[in-house]
């Protein structure tokens, strides 16, 4: 083969070959969510959107490839001072998106180094005004204040900061056992306070129970007494109205009066009972029911005595029988009291079952 042949195809071979790869090189096919910034003789030119772009071969380059799609980026924990001199422990977590790639690539050198170290800073500087318990109780507080901060400060990024969360706030293990100790103890209090008025409520209810039972029982025992007076009280008139309409004449209620004398002496402890002045009237009036004249002899004659009808004759007119019966229970009484023998004389039954 002639070598000047074998040169030419060789030349034409890596013509083709540098023709193919300048092709390609000016070929690009930009990806969804992302933007390339392409640079021309090392001046930035244009950002590329998502699609199918060609390049001025060995002319434009791409400088750089931007994600669009909102990063997160967790921290590593960051030794913060609180207001009250306590070291704390604070783990974040940061939610942002490129805006603007050319901002983001030319105006900071990494903005994730960036966006980190002002996270750290403003977090130092909002938590440096807190105290302990106002870090642990704050952190939507904190976190509000955090976005704000960045968001502002890496506007002109071209990245904007969506969300701040605070994973955890670790104090040291000193502080933590005091909180625990606390937290236990308020716990306590809460539950003896709990306790208390419990027993409290409980006594109070048991008081008030008794209390109204005791009303209700008292109540009750009036309403009993007034309905038991109220039935007395009626029966008592009823008897009365039933003697009345009756007209009981002197023998029915000396019968009935003599009938009550066993129930007198029925009692073991009464050895000596008392004699009314009554009495004798009202024997003079059951010996005239039946009859039989009662011998006056057995008393002392009095000088003032006055003779006595006799009782045996019988009246006609029952009310002409109880006004004489009246009569003799007044001369009967006269009589004692001027003898003195029968008024306040005890009497004792035995003696006179033995005459």
């Amino acid at each position: 083969m002639n070598p000047e042949a074998f040169v030419g195809l060789a030349l034409i071979a890596f013509v083709a070959i540098f023709v193919i790869s300048a092709i390609a090189r000016a070929i690009i096919v930009v990806h969804q969510t992302q933007a390339y910034l392409v640079e021309r003789l090392g001046r930035y030119n244009r950002t590329l959107d998502a699609g199918l772009h060609f390049l001025v071969p060995f002319i434009d380059r791409v400088r750089a490839k931007v994600d669009l799609r909102e990063l997160v980026y967790s921290f590593p924990p960051q030794s913060v001072i609180t207001s009250d001199n306590l070291v704390v422990d604070i783990d974040s977590v940061i939610y942002f998106q490129v805006t603007e790639p050319k901002s983001a690539i030319y105006e900071i050198a990494n903005y994730i180094t960036g966006v980190e170290q002002l996270t750290t800073t403003t977090l130092r500087n909002i938590v440096g005004t807190m105290d302990l318990e106002q870090t642990l109780t704050s952190r939507d507080q904190i976190n509000g204040q955090l976005r704000g901060v960045l968001d502002e400060a890496t506007g002109k990024w071209g990245i904007r900061v969506n969300r701040v969360e605070l994973k955890a706030i670790e104090p040291p293990m000193s502080i933590k056992d005091s909180m625990e100790k606390q937290m236990r103890a308020e716990r306590d209090r809460r539950a003896a306070i709990l306790t208390a008025e419990g027993v409290k409520q409980s006594k109070i209810l048991t008081a008030e129970g008794e209390k109204q039972s005791a009303i209700l029982t008292a109540e009750g025992e009036a309403q009993s007494r007034i309905l038991r007076a109220e039935g007395e009280s009626r029966a008592i008139l009823q008897v009365f109205e039933a003697i009345h309409e009756g007209d009981a004449d002197s023998k029915l209620l000396a019968y009935q009066y003599l009938q009550m004398l066993p129930e007198i002496a029925k009692n073991e402890s009464n050895k000596v009972w008392f004699v009314p002045t009554e009495f004798t009237g009202a024997l003079k009036s059951i010996s005239a029911a039946f009859g039989v004249e009662e011998d006056p002899e057995p008393l002392k004659a009095s000088p003032n005595r006055k003779k006595r009808t006799n009782i045996t004759s019988a009246l006609a007119d029952p009310r002409e029988a109880l006004a004489q019966a009246k009569r003799d229970v007044e001369d009967a009484t006269s009589d004692a009291n001027s003898s003195g023998t029968l008024s306040g004389k005890p009497f004792d039954p035995n003696a006179s079952k033995g005459q």
